[in-house]
């Protein structure tokens, strides 16, 4: 008998879960470039640690550090637990949070269950998400509406072109796939952010969004998890293709390539961000937040508390960095930059 798509769907989202908290995800020979640069220490800092002020605005919505839970999961029964954990942390610490795809809570109710996040963090930014080639004009008015269900206050399109081909029954045709986009974000009501999954947008993507209006781009550079290398743990049970697994943008080409392309559009940074310095070399590399996702997973199938522990500890290094660097908030970091090392 054949399976009912949307239990497909969601025994796919159940198996990425798996598989990240229980295989080697992670790039294995591509780093994110991060570490050749550095930040400028400043001996004589004349900055108070107690007083660096880490707060920001994003997609209009008061951020009190420049972090985002990345987009994860959704649709399986274990996502809903994940994301309400994530939410309440986010809630509690006063940062954003992008939702999993959200393709699934169109044709299945049930499933829609699990982005639900509003009844314990009714205050934080929510970013919705839905792949870009999922995206048809006609279901526009549908993702609107899930955007309503979640009380989202902007949509991030993900493209991953290397994803999906790698995913059993992906949906690889690209082709239109600009055209569409536009259409997102001309009619769709939110402000759109376009992000990779972790392989990297880089300067060639960054020109055909010149004459496009997102509100935001999320690079998800290569470095950090790689989606090529979970797709084929997913389809194969190995990594067949160990290539694919390891191609992308390495996360601080993609953001330099651009912020150099797109002067005025906001940044966030992913792919492998995961300490205070990685967050602080990329916010002054030009970033206006950062996202993390991968490293909050197994923390989230425990409790909020954890969570909220692995944050904090994440948030209380960008403070130091910003005070051993002489920068009493973001806008200082920012002016100060980073130094390429040899």
């Amino acid at each position: 008998m054949t399976p009912d798509p949307a239990s497909a769907l969601q025994h796919r989202k159940r198996r990425h879960i798996d598989v990240c908290l229980t295989e080697p995800v992670d790039y294995q020979t591509v780093t994110t470039g991060l570490e050749r640069y550095q930040l400028p220490y400043n001996a004589l800092t004349q900055t108070d640690l107690g007083t660096v002020d880490l707060g920001t605005e994003f997609f209009g919505a008061r951020l009190r550090a420049p972090v985002l839970i990345g987009a994860m999961t959704g649709g399986a029964e274990l996502s809903g637990t994940i994301n309400r954990n994530l939410a309440a942390a986010a809630q509690r610490l006063g940062v954003g949070m992008m939702l999993g795809s959200q393709r699934v809570m169109i044709d299945d109710a049930v499933a829609a269950k699990s982005f639900d996040v509003r009844g314990v963090a009714p205050d934080i930014l929510v970013i919705g998400n839905i792949g870009l080639a999922q995206v048809q004009p006609t279901m526009l008015p549908a993702l609107a509406a899930v955007l309503d269900r979640v009380g989202a206050n902007g949509l991030a399109v993900h493209t991953n072109p290397l994803q999906e081909a790698m995913q059993h029954h992906g949906d690889t045709d690209f082709s239109g796939s600009m055209a569409r986009l536009r259409g997102v974000v001309e009619s769709i009501g939110y402000p759109v952010m376009l992000k990779e999954v972790g392989h990297g947008i880089g300067a060639a993507a960054a020109a055909q969004l010149v004459d496009c209006p997102v509100a935001a781009v999320d690079v998800a550079g290569a470095g950090g998890t790689s989606w090529a290398r979970i797709e084929q743990f997913v389809r194969y049970g190995e990594v067949r293709y160990p290539a694919l697994a390891e191609w992308g943008i390495p996360t601080a080409q993609a953001l330099t390539e651009v912020r150099r392309v797109l002067p005025g559009v906001p940044l966030v940074a992913s792919g492998g961000i995961r300490t205070g310095m990685d967050a602080a070399k990329a916010l002054a590399m030009g970033a206006e937040v950062v996202a993390v996702a991968r490293p909050l997973l197994a923390p989230a199938v425990e409790s909020v508390d954890a969570v909220v522990d692995w944050l904090e500890r994440f948030i209380d290094e960008l403070l130091v960095c910003l005070h051993g660097s002489g920068a009493a908030d973001l806008a200082a970091l920012r002016e100060r930059g980073v130094t390429e090392l040899g």
